[in-house]
């Protein structure tokens, strides 16, 4: 049996090996690999096939519906008339909520991540026999595992 666990850097790493080490799982038996941190600065903007669930577009669509509402009843009063002045606020409204949205998220959220201090996470792995690997995942989650999986080997 391998049981695959991730966990953040943590001292709960070295207390899940000593655990696993009491219930006789040799060293040699188990695998520690660090994972890297990310160097560079994620992507601002998506494309096809690439996407992180953040959008540039959504408050600067709504800033445009509000600003193009405004302006296009004062429009009415104005020289140009509610059509253009409508476009006018549109596009002003856009691009207030555009960068609204792209300074957030540059500076306020790219300083937050690094406050949180997050690390990478380490990958465990470990080979034991089927009847220890209750006892190794209990041990896991106990340890404050972010994430158990099993493979059982078919011969």
């Amino acid at each position: 049996m391998q049981i695959f666990a991730t966990f953040e850097h943590s001292i709960y790493v070295e207390l899940a090996l000593s655990s696993l080490a009491s219930i006789d799982i040799q060293k040699q038996n188990i695998l520690a690999v660090p994972l890297d941190n990310r160097k560079e600065d994620r992507k601002l903007f998506d494309t096809l096939h690439r996407s992180d669930g953040v959008s540039l577009f959504d408050k600067g669509a709504a800033l445009a519906v509000a600003f193009s509402v405004v302006a296009a009843s004062m429009g009415f009063e104005w020289e140009w008339g509610p059509i253009f002045w409508g476009l006018i606020g549109a596009a002003a409204g856009f691009l207030l909520g555009f960068t609204i949205d792209l300074l957030l998220i540059k500076f306020f959220h790219k300083r937050k991540r690094v406050l949180k201090g997050k690390k990478s996470e380490v990958l465990l792995v470990i080979e034991c026999l089927p009847e220890q690997m209750g006892k190794v995942e209990t041990i896991l989650w106990d340890h404050l595992a972010l994430g158990v999986a099993k493979i059982e080997e078919t011969h």
